[in-house]
């Protein structure tokens, strides 16, 4: 999974041997999230995430101490990408002049757009949200309000300005709208996948309209 500014094609800000390093850690995570989407984290050796990485084993341990710090940071990335994907949009709508309801909808599409580049990615993050017996657990929940955080702002912000009902329950409603995305779009990969990005998130789009705004 490739960092924000990689994937804009910027140059990095830290050193030569820096850049190499995060772009063997982006190697790992690749390696990792594949391997542990298809056999499980307990099956999955750290021989095998270097041989698909194609690193040596040490290289693993250089970057990360044990398997599961490797699986704890891609984890940290990933849900960090996902939160600087729903606050790009959140912050583009409002600079194009948006309504608060138009940022919802433009983040609704960043999530769909984010898991349908890493379906994997998504499918672990949202198995491990369930587990609690995990030395991960707590950063999961940090990572994971992070995000949630980006929606409730959204949110406070329109029942503020009056474009939403003061009696939205902001956090509970944050969460609901993040996790229709997670679980509608993952249905979508792995039981309706010859339908459209733009379909699935015009479906979505409808209820957002008629739930949260009120619209009819």
């Amino acid at each position: 999974m490739e960092s924000s500014s990689t994937r804009a094609g910027g140059s990095s800000t830290t050193a030569g041997g820096g850049s190499r390093r995060e772009a063997t850690r982006q190697k790992l995570y690749e390696a990792a999230v594949t391997l542990i989407a298809e056999q499980g984290f307990s099956a999955t050796t750290v021989d095998e995430i270097a041989e698909r990485a194609g690193v040596a084993k040490g290289t693993v341990y250089y970057n990360f101490a044990s398997k599961s710090v490797l699986f704890e940071e891609l984890l940290r990335h990933g849900v960090g990408l996902l939160t600087a994907s729903l606050r790009e949009a959140a912050e583009k709508t409002a600079r194009d002049g948006g309504s608060k309801v138009d940022a919802l909808d433009a983040m609704i599409r960043a999530g769909l757009v984010f898991i349908e580049r890493y379906p994997a990615f998504t499918q672990l993050y949202v198995a491990e949200l369930w587990r609690t017996n995990r030395a991960w657990q707590s950063t999961l929940m940090v990572v994971r309000q992070e995000a949630v955080a980006v929606v409730e702002g959204v949110l406070r912000d329109g029942v503020a300005n009056g474009e939403l009902s003061d009696e939205i329950d902001i956090p509970l409603t944050a969460a609901a709208l993040v996790g229709m995305v997670l679980v509608a779009a993952l249905d979508w990969q792995a039981f309706q996948p010859e339908r459209s990005l733009d379909d699935v998130h015009a479906a979505l789009s409808r209820l957002l309209q008629g739930r949260v705004s009120g619209n009819r």
